[in-house]
């Protein structure tokens, strides 16, 4: 216990070793439902906020600049965790080497949930000015400060440990956390906008999400100390795989890797706002459609979503990697000249746009966190990788609900799919200089 009277990094570390102990050793089912309990409980913090972004902010603290233009402002501030979170890396990377695993997780973990469970406290407009959106920007300055730091590892450990035939299937297993945690937050609020008269929901029911949003936190930081203390873990990172080295000399000697992994899965990231935020906030402004019935079309399409990436495993093992991220950046190229129209469809066209979307984001989506990792330097796998998903995470998704959204409300809605049109051609300019230079490299 610390002073304060809450449990101390290590006594939690102590309790997950003593629950360890008597359960005897974890085995690979258990990680695995440890690492999507994690990450799921990170990309419920993430839609929370997101799906708040559309439905709350722009008439909670920016009422003044309308309703298109208030979605914007929140959008720009919803990138605003993307800046931060190579900061939270960096930071959260030198506690990892000083003070250990365990204490790096417990401190980002309290962080996300302390700025997600505050934002549910934050005044309006009416009430304290601007200084409304100063606040929103600080606490989602906290929400990528601590994503930067939630970074364990695991993605990597699952994805260079796995059998040889089987590394496809077990590198997806951390990705169905984006679609679980999208599934609860949807859902959620999906009934507090159905079941709330909306001047309860603008007053008080919005909140409850973000407070929900810190139980589920503590749940997963207990999760994860559970795998940080398993000695397979332990183990990894006696052995290097799993080690924190320092930045500069990382970024140094494996740039051009990194380079490599920050723009690969350009078109998965693009596509993952582009069928996640942007739709929501499209149909809020410019149809009458009741944004409960909406979110829970983004929840069969999340569902969708869970089944692609379950398959992309299979498919990444039988057929290859590179194959399946190029044919689904293809696929993702193809989608975005046709798909955003679908969103002036009715029902019938939403359906069909968030269920294709789904799919397609899926299948990129379920080997994104594999692509790069098999390449880097043992020695410098943790940080590299964790360094790699920040800004791959920022030049892919950062920017996309603000840039589509922009586009569309001022050329129209086909013009949003010109940024996922981008992100798909530079995905496969780099799968193709990634093998050029491979071939040329192998002729050495």
């Amino acid at each position: 216990m610390n002073a304060s009277g809450a449990p101390s990094s290590e006594s939690l570390e102590r309790d997950a070793s003593q629950i360890n102990a008597r359960h005897g050793k974890i085995d690979a089912g258990e990680i695995a439902v440890g690492v999507i309990l994690g990450r799921t409980s990170e990309f419920f913090d993430f839609f929370v906020y997101a799906i708040a972004s559309v439905v709350v902010f722009p008439a909670l603290i920016f009422p003044y600049a309308g309703p298109l233009g208030g979605t914007l402002l929140s959008f720009a501030v919803f990138a605003v965790a993307f800046l931060a979170r190579p900061l939270g890396s960096a930071l959260f990377i030198a506690i990892d080497r000083k003070f250990g695993r365990g204490t790096k997780l417990t401190i980002a973990l309290l962080l996300l949930g302390a700025s997600t469970v505050c934002l549910g406290f934050l005044p309006s407009f009416q009430t304290a000015g601007h200084w409304a959106a100063v606040m929103l920007i600080v606490l989602r300055i906290g929400q990528g400060v601590a994503l930067g730091g939630t970074w364990d590892g695991m993605p990597s450990l699952l994805a260079v440990s796995a059998p040889a035939n089987k590394k496809g299937w077990y590198a997806m297993v951390p990705q169905l956390g984006a679609p679980l945690g999208l599934i609860v937050a949807s859902a959620l609020f999906a009934y507090l906008v159905a079941k709330l008269a909306p001047q309860d929901f603008y007053s008080w029911g919005w909140r409850y999400p973000f407070f929900v949003a810190f139980a589920i936190n503590v749940v997963a930081l207990f999760a994860r100390l559970r795998i940080v203390v398993t000695p397979t873990f332990q183990a990894a990172f006696l052995s290097t795989e799993l080690k924190p080295t320092p930045i500069i000399s990382t970024v140094r000697e494996e740039h051009t890797k990194m380079l490599i992994g920050i723009f690969a899965p350009l078109a998965t990231f693009a596509m993952f706002h582009m069928v996640t935020v942007y739709p929501l906030s499209w149909v809020y402004l410019y149809t009458e459609e009741n944004p409960a019935r909406f979110l829970m079309i983004e929840l069969i399409g999340a569902c969708f979503g869970v089944a692609a990436i379950v398959a992309s495993g299979w498919l990444a093992d039988r057929y290859g990697r590179r194959k399946l991220v190029g044919g689904s950046a293809a696929a993702i190229a193809a989608f975005s000249g046709f798909a955003p129209q679908l969103l002036d469809g009715g029902v019938a066209g939403e359906l069909t746009y968030m269920i294709v979307g789904f799919i397609l984001l899926g299948l990129a989506f379920g080997q994104a966190s594999g692509v790069i990792a098999n390449s880097f330097n043992p020695r410098n796998r943790y940080t590299a990788s964790a360094l790699t998903s920040d800004f791959a995470w920022l030049f892919g998704a950062g920017f996309a609900p603000l840039a589509a959204l922009w586009l569309s409300s001022t050329f129209g809605v086909g013009a949003g799919g010109l940024y996922l049109l981008s992100g798909a051609v530079v995905t496969l300019l780099v799968l193709w200089w990634n093998r050029t230079l491979a071939a040329s490299n192998s002729n050495d």
